[in-house]
């Protein structure tokens, strides 16, 4: 007999849920209580595609079978093919749709396989996804012959599509007289929140019952006082397949603040004053950019910034208050790069982060021992997992500060105040401020105790396989921004980030794996909070599940054309290092790129390699000096015109953008070995310490000159090391360290942790122990970062390096010395100022020269130019002697004299 199931789930679990959310269950330390065990494991191989239509893929019609659906409120199924279904309290038989599905959700659900299409009819689907499920093909005596989870984000996507309008989600105070909560949980049987009077508090101060709104999946309740510098979580009664129904002690994923380790949500209005820093309302920011090509970015980890500055106070080491240190070694070194043209400090993760234990963290005790050392890197490794250093690519809570760097980690105030109190810092300092946002994955799914969404609505956040499993294509577990309320969480939160902490700029990790119409909306709403652009740039790595657009339009490389958010160019990347992110072994030393000797300077692991290999790079790299514009015209090294997107770069065109907005360039970032120890890899053993230092500045000076944004990793401008780790995200901040006293680059601190490097220690072992020959000294350190100063000045100076539209690239840059006529080891262009505003100068020509041995080169068309120096590079003080007394022109000849491994830039004024 059917059972009408609203009626039989308000009767199951009412009794149940009265008895787990009271005060009593808030007191209970642990984050999870087991109900009512329901053991059923089977894969969820169906789709629920909208309210009503399921698609279950490799399935067809065969006549005499039936399909149905069986539930169970209890959780109580079982089954065995070849027996009937058992435990359920009601089944409903499912019709074979064969109507044509709507195109949206045709389009929506393309990457489901092709298979049978079924309807449910007549039933009050909402209450089915508060009870467990299945599935079943049947024979006609009812006996299973198949049988499948559901996965569900297609339903609750219709059924609870409005609550993407909801505005207030999480805490709010109400008028100063109440606190509102909200979660949505629309699978849950019951929510509560329980209220603490301090993150440490033992016992509850109230337990409420939330209700639920039928048409949200909303549950919402208020307490009639103001609860602000209170904590809170929620109870969650909700059905885990596999599991059963379980009683989760969950954090808000709405979070604005946490106590320790994230255990509790803290309760507060974000435009209260007392979480406003003296002067907050008044500081005064750096004024909008007028185009993204005006970035130059600096990349930035917090903890990396201050903790080895013996002039920061030690209470503010590795934390957001250590901006605030006005004198300290590193805020005059930030102070001096905005000066020379700097724009925007960008933050590693700053997020609510899952891995850094935000009391208690371990300091490792690191030995003296030798450059090539295993000792260093076993002491780091030991305490890895404890320590107070990491990336932070795992967001436990998307819009609430990190703990770790606050300087009270139990008081959710404190790192609010000082957050603000860093970007504050920031600005006043010139500095616009961006942040590394990751919502491509979290650190865990599931029940695990760092799984926020997935045990509050278990199955929707996450993007499944075609077997239901989580997808980990991104290292993690990955989620589903294609999916409404990820979408909104995503949203929402940067739209705090923006409004409430004045972020300027965000950079997205695999923003690939993101709509681009998610992105776009973010866009549009992260301006209309800021009340100005908000610059977005990201990742746009096609890869994993979704590669090629095979779920939804991604924000990938190739399919962000004209949206304005820019992605990391890989393609002058590679060809200026060499090789590829992911080298290892022989690899690591034998691609050489453009920078670092490919053909002209080979090292002794290099194989014999052609000049066809040469001109291909440097091809790629002037591509990325042109903007990567697909439309931009070159003469190739095979002599044919071509435009950028029919240069290829793999399977992928060269060229790949727009307009120059949609472009980063760059060549060295957190991720892989610094510039510095890849260089270490590829030069050739005997390259000295100059020819190091001048390597590093002519990247950074491509970097510089190169049309889009620019963006440099912090330390890239002191030759950083990190003792040729390629992967320091957990390494500790012995081989992260940043020395702004110009002493030490860091190279030469051990062998590089075992886990990511101990394959290729033998191969990494002679090359630290000669570190007293490769080792930078401190005058060089000194020089390298004036030369730098200096690029950034000459980028600064003229808009001619920063050209904004496509058109303006094509009428005003010229690329010079092209073809296969070319000397493939100079990099030259000359850019046209007349009628710019903010050009500088009627004529700009640069040149950048890799060889050993200066080159000269004949223009003709520039024979009776009185060039001369840029006014920084002929300047007395300027940092790089070599080019202002080695460097010429003959304006009768159109020849210009380039000395080695050096970049020129001369003007008419």
């Amino acid at each position: 007999m059917k059972l009408r199931l609203g009626l039989l789930v308000l009767m199951m679990f009412g009794r149940a849920a009265q008895a787990s959310q009271g005060m009593a269950a808030c007191d209970v330390e642990d984050f999870q209580t087991l109900l009512q065990p329901g053991s059923l494991q089977a894969e969820a191989r169906a789709h629920w595609l909208d309210r009503t239509r399921l698609q279950w893929p490799g399935q067809q019609a065969v006549a005499g079978e039936r399909w149905k659906l069986h539930v169970s409120a209890a959780g109580s199924l079982s089954v065995q093919v070849g027996q009937a279904v058992q435990g359920g309290e009601a089944s409903h038989e499912l019709r074979v749709d064969a109507e044509a599905l709507p195109a949206a959700l045709a389009e929506r659900f393309r990457f489901v396989g092709a298979g049978l299409r079924l309807k449910l009819e007549a039933v009050d689907s909402a209450s089915l996804h508060r009870a467990q499920l299945l599935l079943t093909r049947e024979d006609e005596a009812g006996r299973v012959l198949a049988f499948t989870r559901i996965q569900n984000a297609g339903a609750l996507d219709d059924l609870y599509g409005g609550a993407a309008e909801a505005k207030d989600l999480g805490v709010s105070i109400q008028a100063r007289t109440a606190t509102a909560f909200k979660l949505w949980a629309p699978t849950a049987r019951a929510v509560s929140v329980c209220v603490y009077d301090s993150d440490e508090a033992k016992a509850a101060r109230m337990a409420q019952r939330l209700q639920r709104d039928e048409a949200t999946g909303i549950w919402s309740g208020q307490a009639a006082q103001d609860l602000s510098g209170r904590y809170y979580r929620y109870l969650v009664e909700v059905f885990v397949p596999g599991r059963g129904w379980v009683l989760n002690r969950v954090s808000d994923p709405y979070s604005i603040s946490h106590g320790v380790d994230s255990r509790r949500s803290y309760i507060a209005d974000l435009d209260a004053a007392a979480l406003k820093p003296k002067g907050w309302q008044q500081h005064r920011r750096p004024a909008p950019l007028r185009s993204n090509t005006d970035m130059a970015i600096y990349e930035l980890h917090v903890r990396d910034f201050s903790i080895g500055d013996a002039t920061v106070p030690v209470a503010h080491r590795g934390r957001f208050a250590a901006f605030s240190d006005k004198a300290s070694a590193g805020m005059k070194h930030l102070r001096l790069l905005a000066r020379a043209g700097m724009t925007d400090v960008h933050l590693l993760p700053v997020f609510d982060i899952a891995s850094i234990p935000e009391s208690g963290c371990a300091t490792p005790t690191v030995p003296k021992a030798a450059t090539d050392s295993p000792e260093q890197q076993r002491a780091v490794m030991a305490v890895a997992s404890r320590d107070c250093f990491n990336w932070g690519y795992d967001p436990l809570h998307y819009g609430s500060p990190e703990g770790s760097y606050s300087s009270q980690a139990a008081d959710g105030a404190r790192r609010i105040v000082e957050f603000r109190q860093m970007v504050q810092a920031l600005h006043e300092s010139g500095l616009r401020v961006g942040m590394d946002v990751v919502y491509n994955h979290t650190p865990a799914s599931g029940q695990h105790r760092h799984s926020v969404l997935d045990r509050i609505v278990p199955g929707y956040y996450q993007r499944l396989d075609a077997a239901g499993k989580v997808e980990r294509s991104t290292c993690c577990d990955n989620t589903a921004t294609e999916h409404r309320m990820m979408a909104k969480l995503m949203v929402d939160t940067a739209v705090r980030w923006a409004r409430d902490y004045r972020i300027d700029s965000f950079r997205f990790d695999l923003m690939g794996h993101q709509p681009r119409a998610a992105m776009e909306q973010l866009q549009r709403e992260v301006d209309a909070a800021a009340g100005r652009h908000v610059q977005l740039i990201g990742e746009g790595w096609n890869f994993g599940e979704i590669a090629n657009g095979a779920r939804f339009v991604q924000a990938s490389q190739l399919s962000l054309n004209g949206s304005g958010i820019g992605t990391f160019s890989d393609r002058s990347r590679d060809a200026l290092r060499g090789g590829s992110a992911g080298d290892s072994g022989k690899a690591m030393r034998s691609n050489q790129g453009w920078l670092n000797g490919l053909v002209y300077a080979p090292n002794d692991a290099a194989p014999m390699r052609d000049k066809a290999e040469l001109l291909r790079a440097a091809d790629l790299v002037r591509v990325g000096l042109a903007g990567s514009l697909r439309d931009y015209e070159m003469e190739a090294s095979d002599g044919r015109r071509r435009k950028l997107s029919e240069i290829a770069y793999g399977d992928q065109p060269a060229g790949y953008v727009a307009q120059p907005g949609e472009v980063v360039n760059y060549v060295e970032n957190h991720d892989n070995q610094t510039l510095f120890d890849l260089n270490v890899l590829r030069l050739p053993r005997d390259a000295t310490r100059e020819e190091r230092l001048r390597v590093q500045m002519l990247a950074s000076a491509l970097t510089a000159f190169s049309q889009g944004i620019a963006y440099f990793h912090a330390g890239q401008e002191l030759l950083r090391s990190k003792s040729l780790d390629r992967n320091s995200y957990d390494s500790g901040d012995w081989f992260n360290r940043i020395d702004w006293s110009l002493s030490d680059n860091g190279y030469g601190a051990g062998l590089p942790p075992e886990q990511d490097n101990g394959r290729d220690w033998d191969l990494l072992r002679p090359l630290l122990a000669d570190a007293s020959a490769i080792k930078p000294l401190p005058a060089d350190i000194a020089r390298s970062r004036g030369m730098f100063l200096d690029l950034l000045k000459i980028r600064a100076s003229s808009k001619l390096l920063r050209l904004d539209s496509t058109a303006e690239i094509q009428k005003r840059l010229s690329l010079l010395n092209t073809g296969p006529a070319q000397n493939p080891l100079v990099m030259a262009a000359v850019l046209d100022g007349e009628g710019l505003a903010g050009a500088g100068f009627r004529r700009l020509l640069y040149l950048v020269n890799v060889g050993r041995e200066a080159q000269s080169l004949v223009f003709e068309g520039e024979r009776g130019r009185a060039y001369r120096l840029h006014p920084v590079q002929l300047a007395a003080s300027a940092a790089d002697p070599r080019v202002r007394q080695e460097a010429r022109h003959e304006a009768g000849s159109g020849r210009f004299f380039v000395p080695a491994q050096s970049a020129v830039v001369w003007v008419l004024e």
